[in-house]
Order: structure tokens, then C-alpha cells, then sequence
């Protein structure tokens, strides 16, 4: 069993995703114990930069993630060829020089919810959480921790999260004749709405 990600993002960008802070992992309510598993295979990943000759922007809508709320767990991943670049070249680039996506074809991501709003919270709005885990990227793991938001929808679960990537943090590199033409820091972006479905363990297959 392959637990696969996340969130995303293997590129050039700056500010290192800050390591995991030691915290409790989220704790089941009754609440949360009733809540089914929340699954997608259709999540949105983008990310964008600008950068002084040309904006960095692609995006991935093929996004598998696994949430079960009743225990915190959550498992996402994803495969760096579907990230869609409006520029041919640029996803050639991305693709053979800086993801090596035929090495290393996927980027995934298995963590804890720290804190655990319960139902009722959650179906009230966004609530604001922090998830801790492990991010793979470029067959480099690194524990980190991200802010993003819950909200239970009718019978949907909505995702979303916004942090930052470092290339170096993750074996990346970029040649030094483009090197002050990348983009510093690039923002990357969650949306998922993922549907309710038998209770098991947040993992992912194949």
C-alpha cells in the first residue's frame, strides 16, 4: 500500500515549509466517530510565482485524498505529469529538469489532523486546522506542518490549504543560468470536495 500525496508542488520557489511542531494529534469526539471516510480523486492543486521574466502557473485536478475525520488521518497524492503548464515549454522543463517526473513520478503526503473540530463546528463554516505529516517530493521526505480550513458541505467535505515550497529542501535544483530568472517563492494552493464513503484507514492505493 502506497500512501501518496499532496499536496503538490515540487519546484523552484523559497521559503521552506517549516518542520512539524510537536503537538498532540487530533483526539475522536462522538462526533467525529461518526463521521464516514471523505475521498476524492479529483482534487485541485495549483501553484503560481511570478518571476522577472515570465509568471510561473499550473495546476493538477488529479488529486487523490483520503480524509477520515473520526480519527484525523489523511493521506493525499498525486502525479507530477498532470500538472497543466499554459506554456509547452516551461511543462517541459518542469517535467525533465527540476521534478525529473519520469524518476520520481509522484509527490504525496500522509499526515494528522493537530486539532479536530467537531461536527457541528464543522458544518457551521470554514473552520481553520493544522495538519502534520510527511511530505514526499522529489523522493525526498520532510515532516512539515501547513494551516488549512474544513467545512462539512451538505453531505461533501471542502479542503483547502495555501503554503509555500523550497526546491533545495527537496534535492531540486536549478541551473545557474536561469537562476535569477525562477521565481523566489511560490504560493500553492488546496481545493478539494471529497465525498462521504465506508470507514477505513486514510491510505491510498497504486
Amino acid at each position: 500500500m502506497e500512501l501518496r500525496l499532496l499536496v503538490l508542488f515540487a519546484l523552484l520557489v523559497a521559503a521552506p515549509l517549516a518542520h512539524a511542531q510537536t503537538a498532540p494529534a487530533a483526539t475522536a469526539t462522538p462526533a467525529a466517530s461518526k463521521l464516514p471516510r471523505y475521498t476524492t480523486a479529483t482534487g485541485l492543486i495549483t501553484f503560481f510565482s511570478t518571476a522577472p521574466l515570465e509568471d510561473i502557473e499550473a495546476l493538477n485536478s488529479k488529486v487523490a485524498a483520503v480524509f477520515e475525520l473520526a480519527t484525523g488521518q489523511l493521506a493525499f497524492s498525486m502525479l507530477m505529469r498532470d500538472f497543466q503548464f499554459k506554456n509547452t515549454l516551461m511543462q517541459e522543463h518542469f517535467n525533465e529538469n527540476y521534478a525529473e517526473s519520469e524518476k520520481y513520478p509522484r509527490a504525496r503526503f500522509t499526515g494528522t489532523l493537530v486539532t479536530m473540530p467537531d461536527e457541528a463546528t464543522l458544518r457551521s463554516g470554514p473552520q481553520p486546522v493544522y495538519v502534520q505529516g510527511v511530505l514526499t517530493i522529489h523522493g525526498v521526505k520532510r515532516k512539515v506542518r501547513v494551516p488549512g480550513t474544513l467545512h462539512l458541505r451538505d453531505n461533501d467535505l471542502v479542503v483547502t490549504s495555501k503554503f509555500a515550497v523550497a526546491p533545495a529542501d527537496y534535492k531540486i535544483k536549478i541551473p545557474a543560468l536561469v537562476r535569477n530568472n525562477i521565481a523566489k517563492s511560490i504560493d500553492v494552493s488546496v481545493i478539494m470536495t471529497c465525498q462521504p464513503g465506508p470507514a477505513g484507514t486514510a491510505s491510498i492505493t497504486n
